[in-house]
């Protein structure tokens, strides 16, 4: 990933917020027919000995358990929010018409060796975290413990874990830190206007 440094985020607990917030990922692997992308919800999870995993499943007919090599490097993209910037909302446009648009995002990239684990706990307790985690802002929350037994049982059965030990992590919030404050803060007015609060707040954290 290209990163100028003005544009780098480094910060541990920026880079996980944006993981737990935005948890759908993509996940690019290399097998014998080249390169793929999965879009696959990973949870991320510290380990007793501090080690950072991110924790995932796929359908069993999903062929990446069987085509990627165990220990393989893979890398996971989660992407934050995100929005086409147009020059009409710099003051600079109308001052001298110097102005190009852009896009503005925030992405993380995790690197690591990927393992695929057929341990059914090991899968019911991942689904249970992913759940909760997930249905925690609903009124009545739904829990794995909500369908019956033997459906669930199934379900697992279909399923494949895997857990990527993140090796690296990569941050960049491209937020228009490179523009002049003015045309920044009509940046952020625009996106508002519009409706993208979470872009707009994008710029806005890192000024």
């Amino acid at each position: 990933m290209y990163c100028p440094a003005h544009f780098a985020e480094t910060r541990p607990d920026v880079l996980h917020a944006l993981m737990r917030d935005h948890p759908l990922a993509t996940l690019v692997t290399t097998g014998a027919d080249g390169p793929n992308a999965d879009h696959i919800p990973l949870l991320l999870e510290t380990t007793a000995d501090g080690t950072q995993v991110l924790c995932g499943h796929v359908a069993r007919a999903n062929p990446i358990w069987k085509t990627v090599r165990e220990g393989t490097p893979a890398l996971a993209v989660f992407h934050g929010p995100q929005a086409y910037i147009t020059p009409s909302w710099y003051p600079s446009k109308r001052e001298h018409g110097k102005a190009v648009p852009t896009w503005n995002y925030a992405v993380v990239h995790a690197r690591g060796p990927l393992r695929f684990v057929e341990d059914t706990d090991w899968l019911r307790r991942h689904v249970q975290a992913l759940t909760r985690m997930m249905e925690s802002g609903f009124a009545e929350p739904w829990a794995v413990s909500d369908a019956p037994a033997d459906y669930i049982e199934n379900m697992l059965a279909a399923t494949v874990g895997l857990e990527l030990v993140i090796a690296s992590l990569a941050g960049k919030w491209k937020a228009s830190q490179n523009q002049p404050d003015a045309n920044r803060s009509g940046a952020a007015l625009g996106l508002r206007q519009l409706g993208h609060t979470d872009a707009a707040k994008l710029i806005e954290r890192s000024e």
